[in-house]
């Protein structure tokens, strides 16, 4: 599998290679992809960024589309976007399987949003969520069950479970706390 990143100005993580010299799994972890460990800075941003949603912005940002179509049709990509800068408090706790974490990416709000004011309102969005195929269909994943009814605990459950087989690597995102429901 290759993943392509036009780096942004978040720090580079450390790749991780999946390989067979690598310990196996904990029996909870996703089967396929291999996380990268959470740290307690990862935790602490997380709750920041988690506690900014569900948050309604008036006006977005435009989306920097580009000259070419996106992997997705534009009207769910745009949905993708919207979905991360009104739910942080879910996106923040579900995990990307691109290969982002390598690019600074610690959960698939990151693939979308690279800054927010201090009221939460989007300032800036991350370009590499108009690239990528898998990004967009996390997000989109997460917005159904979302508007399911689907606690952020099952969202990310049914997202590790249906991208983790496929891909070799995830961010490192951390569980959402255990009262965390829609």
């Amino acid at each position: 599998m290759f993943a392509f990143w036009r780096g942004g100005d978040s720090p580079a993580a450390p790749a991780t290679a999946t390989t067979a010299a690598q310990p196996a799994q904990a029996a909870n972890e996703p089967h396929g992809a291999v996380p990268t460990p959470v740290t307690p800075e990862i935790e602490a941003n997380t709750e920041v960024v988690a506690k900014m949603g569900p948050h309604q912005q008036a006006n977005l940002p435009p989306l920097p589309f580009r000259g070419y179509a996106p992997p997705r049709p534009p009207e769910v990509v745009a949905a993708a976007f919207k979905f991360a800068a009104e739910h942080p408090e879910v996106l923040s706790y579900v995990p990307c399987f691109c290969g982002c974490q390598n690019g600074g990416h610690k959960g698939n709000h990151d693939c979308f949003v690279r800054s927010r004011a201090a009221n939460g309102d989007v300032i800036e969005w991350e370009d590499h969520g108009l690239e990528c195929a898998v990004c967009i269909d996390v997000a989109t994943r997460s917005r159904q069950m979302y508007a399911s009814g689907a606690s952020v605990t099952d969202i990310r459950a049914a997202v590790e479970k249906e991208f983790a087989p496929s891909f070799p690597s995830m961010t490192p995102t951390p569980k959402p706390p255990a009262a965390h429901s829609h």
